[in-house]
């Protein structure tokens, strides 16, 4: 037997989000957040942004690592970092792609 919440929530179509130059995962799941980085890295890189901030959070760090290994890995990322202060600090971090 299903849940009719359960059933609900999968014929939902799925949210279509502006790219912009920032991604704040509060509202996602810890478990999509790699999937999230990924497509973002490749939607923002196709629309031609090249100075992102992604916001993850101060917490534990374990969103901060999981989204710096990702950029460690991408070949478009030039470099990233702790943004200063007002732009999140460690609770956020920017990325410059090529």
């Amino acid at each position: 037997m299903t849940d009719p919440e359960t059933e609900e929530l999968e014929e939902l179509e799925p949210i279509e989000l502006e790219i912009t130059d920032v991604l704040d995962l509060h509202p996602f799941p810890p478990r999509d957040v790699k999937e999230l980085v990924l497509e973002y890295l490749d939607l923002a890189y196709e629309k031609g942004l090249r100075e992102l901030r992604i916001i993850h959070g101060k917490g534990t760090g374990t969103q901060r690592r999981m989204v710096r290994a990702i950029l460690e890995r991408d070949p478009r990322v030039v470099e990233y970092g702790d943004p200063p202060g007002q732009s999140g600090g460690w609770g956020a971090t920017w990325v410059t792609l090529e």
